[in-house]
């Protein structure tokens, strides 16, 4: 069943969502030109005034601003308001050395819980559940995003933070767990555990699943369905939006709604920066349209997809569809004069009955300067070498008919490749660098 946590923002009128973006986009251009050095100092170059936002057409005088933008300026110089309104930071991993740090309001704590709860509740969740939130609580935005979203719903939380997989599971069999979050990764490495601990996860309560933090295939997903028996959504979102709570797809799992209300979406051609088309794919811009810590104009997110066309869904809700993230614009591989992005060869595995859940791809060079890619991926079970022999033969076909030339392919025993932080780590560019 479908519900709804606000049905009148949900289901209101096209018109009526248009209405309220041009209204807030204008309050948020006045509040960051005003109170923003980073875009005072844009506008002028751009030769602008806040007062040109005449039509939510004119979103394309604006500036985009870069996740470089944002190191450039940390840890506060993006922020809009006195500190002192400030009461919760979080921050991006980091992994360049320069976290992105994002500060909240009270309202804008408000505004998070609001979205994360039409979230969750486009998921199942009622506050009848046992909502278990297997995600590591800190300056990583997820846990946090979950936890307020699913207390405004009336669930019952179990903050039990990242880790220690054998405990989740006694957990969620412990409080009759019924719907758990998190990323989809650790959701199948969960199920590789309690298979081995013999545990049987159609025994348990958990009927309902929302992940989110990494891109995950159609493939994946239905393998998270199998393993657990429940119904999985997928959610998408940003520590520089709010974390967890931009988008999530429905019942009807045919692309996710991004609350049109508190985002202003665009997609661009990340080359030339341009619109694309309709239902043509590119760069998702987002522009943040309530937001009083950190508000952001046009924030490239580096992440492709495309929208559906504009339509109401089957389940009822107006605001606007894309389609599953396929990858960041940042993230494809250029290997023998191919693009390729992680997507298309998990879903080539994924497909395979054979395969687990577990994967990587080796990026080298070889001693003719030849780039070279190798993936790793674990069995479902253990194979004897005949069979192993046979499942690399077929994966290296299988990939080849997508990526035109042969890859390597080694087929390792299941539980094999470690699985180290929140998000799993698919590519390992390893290529000699001119």
């Amino acid at each position: 069943m479908d519900y709804m946590f606000n049905k009148k923002i949900e289901t209101i009128s096209r018109n009526k969502i248009l209405e309220i973006q041009l209204k807030n986009l204008k309050q948020i251009v006045h509040l960051v030109y005003e109170n923003v050095s980073f875009y005072k100092k844009k506008f002028k170059e751009l030769k602008i005034i806040p007062e040109d936002i005449k039509t939510l057409k004119d979103i394309r005088k604006l500036p985009l601003t870069t996740k470089d933008d944002l190191r450039d300026n940390a840890p506060f110089g993006m922020i809009a308001t006195s500190m002192d309104n400030c009461v919760e930071l979080h921050a991006s991993s980091g992994t360049t050395g320069i976290p992105v740090t994002a500060c909240y309001t009270p309202n804008d704590l408000e505004i998070w819980s609001e979205v994360m709860a039409r979230c969750l509740s486009m998921s199942g969740l009622t506050n009848k559940d046992v909502f278990q939130n297997p995600i590591p609580y800190g300056t990583f935005t997820g846990a946090f995003g979950f936890h307020y979203g699913a207390q405004k719903v009336g669930a019952l939380v179990i903050p039990s933070g990242m880790g220690q997989s054998e405990r989740q599971l006694k957990l969620m069999e412990y409080y009759s767990a019924t719907f758990i979050s998190g990323v989809a990764s650790y959701a199948m490495r969960l199920a590789q555990v309690a298979q081995s601990l013999g545990i049987d996860l159609h025994r348990l309560k958990v009927c309902n699943g929302l992940f989110g933090a990494e891109m995950f295939t159609p493939g994946l997903k239905k393998r998270i369905q199998d393993a657990w028996n429940m119904d999985v959504h997928d959610s998408y979102g940003l520590t520089e939006m709010c974390g967890p709570g931009v988008s999530t797809d429905c019942d009807v799992h045919d692309g996710l709604h991004l609350w049109e209300d508190h985002f202003l979406a665009e997609i661009l051609d990340p080359n030339t920066l341009e619109p694309v088309g309709p239902e043509e794919e590119g760069e998702l811009v987002l522009t943040t349209l309530t937001k009083e810590g950190m508000p952001l104009l046009r924030y490239r997110t580096r992440d492709i997809t495309k929208f559906y066309d504009q339509k109401v869904c089957d389940c009822g809700r107006t605001h606007i569809k894309h389609t599953p993230i396929k990858g960041r614009s940042d993230d494809m591989i250029i290997i023998r004069g191919t693009n390729i992005y992680p997507g298309q060869i998990e879903s080539v595995l994924m497909k395979n009955k054979a395969v687990g859940s577990n994967w990587r791809m080796f990026l080298t060079t070889d001693d003719n300067n030849v780039d070279q890619l190798t993936v790793e991926v674990e069995s479902k079970s253990l194979l004897s070498q005949i069979e192993q022999i046979a499942l690399e033969k077929k994966l290296i076909d299988d990939i080849k008919s997508v990526i035109v030339f042969n890859p390597n392919v080694t087929v390792l025993p299941p539980n094999s490749i470690a699985q180290e932080g929140l998000k799993a780590k698919r590519v390992v560019d390893n290529r000699k660098k001119d």
